[in-house]
C-alpha cells in the first residue's frame, strides 16, 4: 500500500469517495444536499491535476460524463433521457478503454512475474477507469440502501460467488490457462484494493448497473408479462463481458463470459451491484492468491 500512497496519493481520497457514496449527503440547508462523493471527487481530481495526473481536457470529459448519467437518471423528457443515457454509455466505455485524453495513468507494478511460470503483470492506478466506475455507481447503478439491504445481498449472493469461483477456476485449469501456485506476494493487499477501486467497480458498474440493468429495463417494457426479460438480460451482459476480453483470444474471452454469467446472474438474483462487484473481486482475488497469475506464458 505505501508503493500506492508514493505513486498516486490522491488515490486515497477518490477510494474514500466511491465508499462515501453510500453515506448521506450533506444539508447545507432544507431544500439544498450535496452528496459527499461528489465533494471528496473533487478533492481528488484536484490533487490529481496538482500531480500532473488530470488535465483539461480530462475534467471536461469527467464533467460531460457526470451530467451525461444525471440526465440518464434524473431528466423528465424521454428523448433527453435517452440522449444522456447513450452518452453516458459512449463516455463510460472511452474512458474504461483509455481512449480520451487528459489523463495519465502511473504505473503501479511494471513487468512483475506474480507466477515464475506466468506471463508478466502491469498494473495501473487507473484514474479514468476509477471515475467512471464512481460516477457509474453513485448515479446510474441499483445499490444498497441500508445495511440491512446489503447483508441480504451479500447473503443471497454468497452461493453464487463460491459456484463461480468454482466454475471460473476450474474451466481456466481445463483450459490450461493455469496451474495451482498457491502465493501471498508482499504487494497482495495492494493487488486486492487497487483491482476493486480501479477495475472491479468500473467492470460492474458498466457490464451489470448501466447495460444489463438498462436491457432488463427495455425488455420488461416490451414484454411486460415475459418472465425471460431478466435472464436474457443476464446472458447478453455475460456475451458482452465476454466479448470486451476478445483481446486475449477466442478461449479466455469464452472464460471471461464465463465469468461475466456469474456476476450478471448476482446482480439479478439480488437486485444490489454489490453482489456483482463483490462476486467479480472474490474470482480475482482466489485467481491471483491460489492460481497462476494472470497466465501461463505460452
Amino acid at each position: 500500500m505505501l508503493a500506492l500512497i508514493a505513486t498516486a496519493p490522491y488515490s486515497l481520497i477518490l477510494m474514500s469517495a466511491t465508499g462515501a457514496v453510500w453515506a448521506p449527503p450533506i444539508s447545507l440547508s432544507p431544500r439544498l444536499q450535496f452528496p459527499r462523493w461528489l465533494m471528496l471527487a473533487m478533492m481528488a481530481l484536484g490533487w490529481a491535476s496538482v500531480a500532473g495526473a488530470l488535465q483539461v481536457s480530462g475534467w471536461l470529459v469527467l464533467t460531460a460524463l457526470l451530467l451525461a448519467a444525471w440526465a440518464y437518471q434524473h431528466v423528465a423528457h424521454r428523448s433527453l433521457r435517452l440522449l444522456g443515457g447513450l452518452l453516458t454509455l459512449l463516455l463510460a466505455l472511452a474512458l474504461a478503454m483509455h481512449k480520451l485524453p487528459g489523463f495519465v495513468n502511473p504505473v503501479l507494478l511494471k513487468g512483475v512475474l506474480v507466477s515464475p511460470d506466468g506471463i508478466p503483470f502491469t498494473q495501473y492506478v487507473n484514474l479514468d477507469k476509477a471515475c467512471v466506475g464512481l460516477v457509474l455507481l453513485a448515479l446510474v447503478s441499483q445499490r444498497s440502501s441500508s445495511l440491512a439491504q446489503l447483508w441480504a445481498a451479500l447473503r443471497t449472493g454468497a452461493p453464487i460467488a463460491a459456484l463461480t469461483v468454482a466454475g471460473v477456476m476450474a474451466a481456466a485449469l481445463a483450459g490450461g490457462f493455469v496451474r495451482v501456485e498457491p502465493k501471498l506476494p508482499a504487494y497482495t493487499l495492494q493487488f486486492v484494493v487497487v483491482n476493486l477501486f480501479f477495475t472491479v467497480i468500473a467492470e460492474e458498474t458498466f457490464f451489470r448497473g448501466l447495460i444489463q440493468g438498462q436491457l432488463a429495463r427495455w425488455l420488461a417494457q416490451c414484454w411486460p408479462q415475459a418472465r425471460w426479460c431478466g435472464p436474457l438480460a443476464v446472458v447478453i451482459s455475460a456475451l458482452l463481458f465476454g466479448a470486451a476480453h476478445l483481446a486475449g483470444g477466442p478461449a479466455y474471452a469464452a472464460l471471461a463470459a464465463l465469468a461475466g454469467l456469474g456476476y450478471a446472474y448476482a446482480y439479478h438474483a439480488t437486485g444490489r451491484i454489490e453482489a456483482a462487484i463483490t462476486t467479480h473481486l472474490l474470482v480475482n482475488t482466489v485467481h491471483f492468491i491460489g492460481f497462476t497469475y494472470p497466465a501461463l506464458a505460452a
